[in-house]
């Protein structure tokens, strides 16, 4: 089994070490330690973290509290700035822990698994499956969503799939993956979404789906491989 993995966001190099030490210590991986919001943001297209560990005083244009607006990972704050004003920025992006400085180990790794245990309790609760409604075109229609088989990005819009039929909506992959993760979907490429109770097989980079050929992005196919119950 894997190695939680976690980015550390921190602009003092000292404590990064410290935090990257106390993490790698107690069974963790941290995949990158950077400073800014648009290197973190690029560290998690490239390395897909569980969680990440964000200090709110950083380098650049924003700070950790503008840059968690941005996630779609658990994240944890860390920092010493701990006015009303700061706590009720931080609050509105829903964390998964609050930190303040200086912190010590314990504390630490106990929010550090709080954030991570609170994610896996989400992905274990199994989502009836609903009826969706797809603005197409000027036409709105019903669809299940256990009927959809997979999402392609395509600009600023998403084509959805299901067996037989292909709807043009105008949402981006990223807010339809939103929608749809509670109902078992999957990231397997930057550009696909799928509907993991309709995988028929894998082979040579692809996930084959109802007939459909889904390519397999790189930095996906570790994550995807290791969430298959194999015999």
């Amino acid at each position: 089994m894997s190695k939680p993995s976690v980015l550390v966001v921190e602009d003092e190099p000292l404590i990064a070490d410290d935090i990257a030490s106390i993490l790698e210590k107690n069974g963790y991986d941290v995949v990158d330690i950077v400073d800014e919001a648009p290197d973190a943001l690029a560290s998690i297209k490239k390395y897909n973290p569980d969680m990440a560990l964000l200090d709110i005083n950083i380098e650049g244009d924003s700070d950790g509290i503008d840059l968690a607006g941005k996630l779609d990972i658990p994240f944890v704050f860390l920092t010493s700035y701990y006015d009303q004003q700061t706590l009720n920025r931080a609050k509105k992006t829903n964390p998964s822990g609050y930190i303040v400085k200086p912190f010590n180990e314990s504390d630490l790794i106990a929010n550090v698994e709080i954030a991570l245990s609170r994610t896996r309790k989400n992905k274990e609760k199994e989502a009836s499956p609903e009826k969706l409604f797809l603005r197409n075109g000027q036409e709105i229609v019903s669809v299940m969503s256990s009927d959809i088989v997979y999402v392609e990005a395509f600009d600023n819009y998403s084509n959805v799939y299901t067996e037989m039929d292909k709807f043009i909506i105008s949402h981006t992959l990223k807010s339809v993956e939103a929608k749809l993760l509670p109902f078992g979907f999957m990231r397997v490429h930057r550009s696909y979404l799928i509907n993991f109770a309709h995988v028929d097989s894998l082979s040579e980079g692809y996930v084959f789906l109802k007939g459909h050929k889904v390519q397999i992005g790189k930095s996906f196919r570790k994550d995807f491989i290791d969430g298959l119950s194999m015999l």
